[in-house]
């Protein structure tokens, strides 16, 4: 039987302040990289196709 899931911890102080200003502000992601993810994303897919 599956483990139950544990409660999200509550962030305080630095931690959450970061958090927050992360959230708002998400890290910006180059094109390179977004087309290294496209054909990561590719790859999976046609293995996943191929398996059945």
């Amino acid at each position: 039987m599956a483990r139950p899931i544990k409660e999200t911890p509550i962030l305080y102080g630095t931690d959450a302040r970061r958090f927050e200003e992360r959230m708002q502000n998400p890290p910006k992601v180059t094109a390179e990289k977004r087309e290294q993810i496209r054909r990561s994303y590719d790859t999976l897919i046609k293995m996943m196709v191929i398996a059945y």
